[in-house]
């Protein structure tokens, strides 16, 4: 048994631009990092209004463009449009498979010699930090990552992709590859117009922490995951008990 979906607050389809959003270039500076030397370029994105917003009720975020190589004007580019995940990133938490999945494109992209990481301020799939704090809580008690957002009345996905179109735009990029597990991330971006070439993987294999929510991942929000992960899932939840 699971929550229905119509417990949900209404929200603006992530597949609809949000014509009061404007991201501009702030700035850029060459970063060395472990995976190689990227040039790291600053956005700030302002909304007037947005029906996504579910956590502190900013309108204005700052983005960051990690771009290796040259993209600008390029066709199939290799980009991974990377949501911030504090919890995995800063603290190294194992519930999910967010910093690996950042690490492995940056490698990639950097393998590739050419591409770019997006990264979007837009924690906990848009709810903001606190409430993806109370959703672990619940997840705690028995709900999965789909259910415990519908138990808060949030939507399971409140992300917004515009952000990341502006900035694809400023570097003139043509079309993309996407480097993700999620379909309808592919469908949001193309809906934006921006012209997916291709799909591109980025695996993980699940930790006793994360199996579960890879298994929701895969099942009720229709990821890419390898039929394999189930096996990897179930194991890893023995192990944990």
């Amino acid at each position: 048994m699971h929550v229905p979906v119509r417990v949900i607050r209404p929200q603006a389809s992530p597949h609809t631009q949000n014509q009061d959003t404007k991201t501009e270039w702030q700035a850029s500076a060459a970063v060395p990092t472990k995976f190689g030397t990227f040039q790291t370029h600053a956005f700030r994105s302002v909304s007037k209004a947005s029906s996504s917003r579910y956590d502190d009720g900013e309108r204005a975020k700052e983005h960051v463009a990690l771009v290796f190589g040259d993209i600008r004007g390029g066709t199939n580019v290799p980009v991974r449009i990377h949501s911030e995940c504090m919890t995995s990133e800063v603290f190294g938490s194992l519930k999910c498979d967010c910093k690996e999945q950042l690490d492995a494109a940056l490698t990639e992209v950097a393998r590739r010699g050419a591409g770019a990481v997006l990264y979007l301020r837009q924690e906990g799939r848009g709810i903001g930090l606190a409430n993806k704090l109370r959703a672990y809580e619940l997840q705690a008690q028995g709900a999965d990552t789909v259910d415990a957002n519908r138990l808060l009345g949030l939507p399971d996905d409140a992300r917004e992709y515009d952000a990341a179109v502006h900035m694809l735009d400023y570097f003139g990029v043509k079309s993309v590859e996407l480097m993700t597990n999620n379909p309808a991330k592919v469908d949001a971006l193309r809906s934006l117009g921006v012209t997916v070439v291709a799909r591109l993987p980025v695996l993980i294999a699940p930790n006793p922490f994360s199996a579960g929510y890879l298994e929701t991942k895969r099942i009720r929000m229709a990821h890419e995951l390898p039929s394999k992960f189930s096996a990897q899932a179930a194991e890893a939840s023995i192990d944990a008990e």
